[in-house]
């Protein structure tokens, strides 16, 4: 197992290595699925993959979550944010990107049906995570088993405000979502998490330093097989060890 830590001067180079991790692992014909998140720092990332000019057509693509009960096509569903910044500046086929169906009249089949198409695909190469502020990866709040897979979530207060920058009015949020759980993220090959800017602090440290716990499901990252944390220098404020290399291991 191995789990590093990379501090970086700007977002943007954050950005640039995240890139260069994926598109070295296209290069090697290692890049069957990538995992995608979204936000703003994995924004950037995206950026930088269209910029580089490679080919994508063999790539398929997962989307972490998605909300519930957003009519199809509103600008601020996951479908609608990977379509505009990963789908089309990369050139690829609608039919190799996939996103949980957050419209669909059977929640739990819908995410029953997304498990199994991970499944059969054996998880994704590399996965993009962020970081939320309650700790969580996808939308996997507080309290996520550790063994969680694709499911229906309530999304913690915190993140429902957070997320109100993206719509009209914070009584627009979606409070639910359908996300891949803790365990699915971990199927991955490998993983690859960003994270930007003082308010992610608390939880890098309870990810990385904290107690390995279900109150911070990014924890569970310590117990995947390849991690890389990117994070700029105010995410890493808080940390004890900042310099490049795997942070002490901590008890369970």
């Amino acid at each position: 197992m191995v789990l590093e830590v990379e501090v970086l001067a700007t977002a943007e180079e954050v950005a640039r290595r995240a890139a260069g991790v994926v598109l070295e692992e296209l290069a090697a014909g290692r890049l069957g699925a990538l995992g995608v998140a979204t936000g703003s720092s994995p924004a950037r990332v995206y950026e930088e993959l269209a910029a580089a000019g490679a080919r994508w057509e063999g790539v398929e693509v997962f989307a972490l979550d998605e909300y519930v009960g957003l009519p199809p096509g509103h600008p601020e569903s996951y479908a609608a944010v990977v379509d505009r910044q990963v789908r089309a500046p990369l050139g690829l086929a609608p039919r190799r990107v996939h996103v949980p169906d957050g419209a669909a009249a059977k929640l739990d089949a819908a995410c029953a049906d997304y498990e199994r198409a991970l499944a059969e695909r054996g998880g994704v190469d590399v996965q993009l995570l962020g970081i939320g502020a309650t700790g969580h990866i996808g939308f996997n709040e507080p309290g996520s088993s550790f063994a969680s897979r694709t499911r229906v979530v309530e999304l913690a207060d915190r993140t429902v405000a957070d997320n109100a920058r993206f719509f009209d009015r914070p009584e627009d949020v979606p409070r639910r979502a359908l996300t891949q759980g803790v365990a699915t993220i971990g199927t991955a090959r490998r993983h690859v998490l960003l994270a930007q800017g003082a308010a992610k602090a608390a939880a890098v440290r309870a990810a990385l330093e904290g107690e390995l716990s279900t109150d911070c499901p990014a924890s569970a990252l310590r117990t995947f097989d390849d991690v890389l944390v990117l994070l700029d220098p105010a995410a890493a404020s808080l940390l004890d060890q900042r310099t490049t290399g795997r942070p002490r291991p901590v008890p369970a």
